[in-house]
């Protein structure tokens, strides 16, 4: 995975985009080999950085279709990017009525992990101890994959480079149990914010500010001149 982002932090001042790459050789990279990231995800942790969306908190972009998560900290540095497990239903709703079943008892058809913006934080459960919760009111959390049910194959799941392996939980976000040691309990230890993009619903009605600065970016693009827009693109400084 090339670790490169588009950071447009002076594409909201100048409406323009530019590309930062980060070789920090902090980042951790998990990901299975050959897997890329896509040029959603990229470019929606650009705008989130651009437009200081989390105030300082560190954040995550999470990639249910291509079952990855990557984090960064409160500057928008990445720390690291792993493979990751998600609910076994797809859908982008989370019913909040879930929490009155035991894990093991929620309904086929509602073991989703729910899309959207979300600030999370550490906190304590009724069964695990304190967990990394990602949205409490239908008791999303992120926490390292367990052995668990044998049968289930959870770590065998995660190094497998094909996303659809990765639909196993009851909702939670599971990650590799070193990812979580030395990227993800260190960075959100003091709270944080998720963006989980959505795989049913439109990118526009889970996220319209960044799908309404990406029309616009493309608008101003589009009206640049022939020369000027062939120089941006070949790197060239006019």
């Amino acid at each position: 995975m090339a670790l490169s982002l588009a950071c447009s932090g002076a594409a909201v001042a100048q409406e323009e985009r530019s590309i930062e790459a980060d070789h920090s050789s902090e980042a951790v990279d998990m990901l299975p080999t050959g897997q890329e990231v896509s040029q959603t995800v990229i470019d929606l942790a650009g705008w989130i950085k651009a437009s200081n969306d989390t105030v300082g908190y560190p954040f995550a972009v999470i990639d249910k279709a291509n079952a990855q998560i990557l984090v960064f900290d409160g500057k928008g540095k990445l720390r690291g990017a792993a493979p990751a497990l998600f609910g076994s239903d797809k859908g982008d709703y989370s019913d909040p009525s879930v929490t009155k079943y035991a894990l093991k008892d929620i309904p086929q058809g509602q073991r989703t992990t729910p899309a959207g913006r979300f600030i999370g934080g550490y906190g304590p459960s009724l069964d695990t101890g304190r967990v990394l919760w990602m949205d409490f009111d239908t008791a999303v959390s992120i926490h390292p994959t367990a052995t668990g049910v044998k049968s289930e194959r959870r770590p065998e799941r995660l190094a497998s480079p094909a996303p659809d392996d990765n639909r196993i939980t009851n909702g939670c976000i599971n990650v590799d149990p070193g990812f979580y040691a030395k990227v993800i309990k260190p960075t959100f230890e003091k709270g944080g914010l998720f963006f989980v993009l959505p795989e049913v619903m439109a990118m526009a009605d889970v996220f319209p500010d960044f799908v309404e600065s990406q029309s616009t970016a493309q608008h101003k693009e589009g009206k640049r001149p022939r020369r000027e827009r062939a120089e941006a693109r070949d790197g060239v400084s006019p």
